[in-house]
């Protein structure tokens, strides 16, 4: 098979224009709000129309079976659900576009799954919580996440995009997602959130990429903390 016929053949490869926000039609659906800027794409990003799978070590292996999703840190109620459980819970569609440090972007994705808020209601947040550190079965990665990016509306634990379960690679079967910042924010094979009065540190911020990571922050935006 040539590139261009298995390029073409892609089913997530986009071939038209992204829609925009009022072209949606589904009135269940959040919009994020960055999809309405007059220019999606934030500074010194580039449109891709295809989805590049990118992570740190590579997909593990993840049991379906085993699968949990923990709560933990300044929270009223600790939880733990498997992954049944965790599909059973209040679930939304998100309309957003997805910003990946390495300067691609991603538009026009639909993803499906638990609203981050939901969770935070759940396990009933303390106060004092003032950000979230999120982790992921790859091997204890970790990433950092302040509290109200994490409770934005658009923010959720997704296992669905544009329709169809998210294939591991990408991060399935669940993912978190924060459109509002770059995507190593959003972790992929999550497996539990805690909450933290403390910033602290996940796997790429110990390298230096930036503590909050807004694709739209000043400059180039958010990509490293001496930027």
């Amino acid at each position: 098979m040539s590139f261009l016929n298995g390029l073409f053949n892609d089913p997530k490869y986009q071939s038209g224009d992204p829609r925009k926000p009022e072209e949606i039609d589904e009135p269940e659906i959040i919009i994020s709000p960055n999809t309405r800027l007059p220019n999606r794409i934030p500074p010194g990003q580039t449109r891709t129309k295809k989805w590049p799978v990118l992570d740190a070590h590579g997909t593990p292996e993840v049991d379906l079976a085993t699968w949990e999703f923990e709560v933990d840190g300044l929270v009223e109620h600790p939880k733990k659900w498997s992954l049944d459980e965790f599909m059973q819970l209040p679930a939304v569609k998100v309309y957003a576009d997805f910003h990946c440090v390495t300067r691609w972007s991603r538009l026009d994705n639909v993803w499906s799954g638990v609203p981050a808020r939901e969770v935070a209601k759940i396990a009933g947040v303390k106060p004092e919580a003032k950000f979230v550190l999120a982790f992921g079965y790859d091997y204890g990665w970790t990433t950092n996440i302040p509290i109200e990016f994490f409770l934005n509306e658009d923010s959720l634990f997704a296992w669905s995009h544009d329709g169809e379960p998210i294939p591991p690679e990408h991060g399935g079967p669940v993912r978190l997602i924060v459109p509002q910042l770059y995507a190593w924010k959003s972790a992929k094979w999550v497996k539990g959130v805690r909450f933290l009065e403390q910033d602290q540190q996940g796997y790429w911020e110990e390298g230096g990429y930036h503590m909050r990571g807004n694709p739209w922050g000043s400059g180039d935006g958010e990509r490293f903390r001496w930027s």
